[in-house]
Formats: C-alpha cells, sequence, structure tokens
C-alpha cells in the first residue's frame, strides 16, 4: 500500500482497528480472466492489467480518513478502499492512496489522476452530472452530542426545556434553521470551527452539540465517559464513490463489490469497519430479501 499527498489540510486525529486479511479471501475471480473479459477501454481493465488501484481521499477527518498512531491511513473510506482492492487482487494492500483536499475530488477524476474517491462525498444531482455515484455506503445525517454531565442528556430533555436549551453549532447561512429543525425553541450558537462547537460542549456553555452523526458515533465511542448520544437523527445525505462518467464496466464492478461486502457472502470487512469507527452492530442479512 502507498501513499500519495496533493495538498491537504490540517489533521484530526483518531484511532484505528486493522482490518484481517482473511475477511477478504475469495472475493475476485483471478486477475487474467476480469482483464481479458474487460473493454480495452474501460477502466477495470487498465487498474487490474496495472496491479493497484488509485485512490482519492483525505487523511484530516476521523472517523473518515485519518492517521492512525503509526501514520498509517484509516478510517471508514479507507477501509471501503481496501475493500475494493481485494475484489480487484484478493489483497487489500494493494492500493495507493492520494490524498487530496475535498476541492480536488471531481478534478482528480476527470483528469484520471485517480481511480475513484472515496472520501466521504455527499451524492446530490449536480454532483452527478459531472461523475458517475456508486451505491452508497453510509448514510450520514445531522445528530445531537451531549455529555453526561450536562443539564439534558436525551433528545426529549433537550425539546422539553425549550428556550433554555444552548445548541452550539457551525456558523453558515442555514445553521439556525437546521438546530430548529429538531430543537425549535432552542437558544442556537454558531461558531467558527467544529472544534469550538464541540468545545462549547465541554465547558458547558453549550447543552448539545449539533454535528454529523458520524461524528456524535465516533465520539461517544472513543470517550463513552464524556460524551452521549442523545437519540435523534435527521437529513439524511448519502454518502458514495465517485468514479468518472461514460465508463459502466467500471461503475457497476464497484457496485458488484460493495454489494457483496454490505449484504452478500464476505460481510466482514464491512461490519469491522462500522463497528470500529461508529461502534454499530452488524446488521443481520436475511436471505430471501434482497439488500436494502
Amino acid at each position: 500500500m502507498t501513499d500519495v499527498t496533493v495538498n491537504e489540510t490540517a489533521p484530526r486525529r483518531g484511532a484505528l482497528a486493522a482490518l484481517g486479511a482473511a475477511a477478504f479471501v475469495g472475493m475476485a475471480a483471478t486477475a487474467e480472466k476480469a482483464a481479458a473479459q474487460a473493454p480495452r477501454e474501460s477502466l477495470l481493465r487498465t487498474v487490474i492489467s496495472r496491479g493497484k488501484l488509485i485512490v482519492g481521499t483525505g487523511s484530516t477527518n476521523a472517523p473518515w480518513h485519518f492517521e492512525d498512531d503509526k501514520g498509517q491511513l484509516t478510517g471508514m473510506d479507507i477501509a471501503m478502499a481496501k475493500i475494493l482492492a481485494a475484489g480487484l487482487f484478493d489483497d487489500p494492500n494493494k492500493v495507493e492512496f492520494v490524498r487530496q483536499d475535498p476541492a480536488q475530488r471531481i478534478p482528480n477524476i476527470n483528469t484520471g489522476r485517480v481511480d475513484i474517491v472515496i472520501q466521504f462525498m455527499t451524492m446530490n444531482p449536480q454532483r452527478a452530472q459531472l461523475v458517475n455515484f456508486s451505491r452508497p455506503y453510509y448514510v450520514e445525517g445531522v445528530a445531537l452530542l451531549t455529555s453526561p454531565r450536562g443539564r439534558f442528556k436525551t433528545y426529549d430533555e433537550l425539546r422539553a426545556a425549550g428556550s433554555n436549551a444552548r445548541a452550539s453549532v457551525l456558523q453558515n447561512a442555514g445553521a439556525d434553521s437546521l438546530v430548529k429543525a429538531a430543537l425549535p425553541q432552542a437558544t442556537v450558537m454558531q461558531l467558527d470551527t467544529q472544534a469550538n462547537v464541540i468545545q462549547a460542549l465541554d465547558s458547558g456553555r453549550a447543552d448539545t452539540a449539533v454535528v454529523d452523526l458520524s461524528t456524535v458515533r465516533w465520539m461517544v465511542k472513543r470517550n463513552p465517559d464524556r460524551y452521549l448520544d442523545a437519540g435523534h437523527s435527521y437529513n439524511s445525505q448519502l454518502y458514495g464513490a465517485a468514479m468518472r462518467q461514460n465508463d459502466l464496466d467500471w461503475l457497476h464492478y464497484v457496485d458488484t463489490v460493495f454489494n457483496i461486502n454490505m449484504f452478500g457472502h464476505v460481510t466482514e470487512a464491512y461490519d469491522a469497519a462500522m463497528m470500529d469507527f461508529f461502534g454499530l452492530e452488524p446488521r443481520r442479512r436475511v436471505p430471501g430479501f434482497p439488500p436494502y
């Protein structure tokens, strides 16, 4: 596994549980057969012939992509990249990571700098005019982070508190509306950075921090003595991998690998990542019903 940096912002840190190679065994047909069957212009053929996958991602946003204590990239996005590499080569480490700013995600796809971007990328109709998206691998949302030491710990308590509940949120044009959608009467504190949003909760100036659901899960898993999930999430967004357009073989292959790992017979790596980064127990897959 190699790692290339392209102009990235300051890091946020976290921890990683390594994905076992056994979780990936038996996922792929032989590379020779797959390459022979793919059209010559397909990126699938190019990637297999090259012998490694090139993935655009970040390194500064836990639990999605960040450095572990050894300086190695980890996170849910990194796990999905390794799952795809294992599908291609029966080896999760045959991947080169190109570290990039979020603004470089679409340009690096369309210039061929990377084969795929796996970087907590929200799927929307505007971006879908520029790239192909894989099937979603996570449903993001907004959630309420609280503290065991706080006055209000649950969503019901926060709502009942009315204007006495103080909610910190990242400053932007829709911040007040975002908070009011969950807590209509809360007092809103708009702050300039995500770190300050959470610091307001830590210091007791805020009763809840309104942040991404993934952030709530990550922080509660890492520090259950400091943080609580108030038990309410909303404003769903889909995260998917992005690829260049006009290459349906590559898109369909990525979708197939993701489907097999999320809903099929080799779910160990995906399940381990969901537990490691979000504290979520594996969903029971029921034979006879299609994926959902």
